[in-house]
């Protein structure tokens, strides 16, 4: 029996070498699925939403994360006025809306 173990620790030896590069490029196509499955989504995500803020308009009816919806009535730089309805008009960074929606969605709500 002595003499099997030495033969299974040399095959073993033999096999971790090639173990090392195995596990190399799991490391690597982990990482890669990691990229194509998270990382891009979000970064497309984030150039739509640069899209929509950068494209708001006076007018145009919104809906912010909060899910408020509303009518902007002014556009600076970084903010917008919103017209929540009877007058009353509320300051929002231009990050917090949401979606921009169709015209005349509000009154048929």
């Amino acid at each position: 029996m002595s003499l099997l173990i030495p033969e299974a620790m040399a095959q073993d030896a033999g096999a971790q070498g090639g173990g090392d590069m195995f596990s190399l490029l799991m490391l690597v196509g982990l990482v890669v699925l990691m990229y194509f499955m998270m990382i891009r989504p979000q970064r497309k995500r984030q150039k739509e939403h640069e899209a929509l803020v950068s494209g708001i308009a006076k007018g145009d009816e919104v809906v912010l994360t909060s899910g408020m919806l509303g009518k902007v009535v002014e556009v600076d730089e970084s903010y917008i006025a919103v017209d929540t309805g009877e007058g009353v008009k509320l300051r929002f960074q231009k990050s917090a809306v949401h979606a921009v929606l169709p015209k005349g969605t509000m009154k048929s709500i």
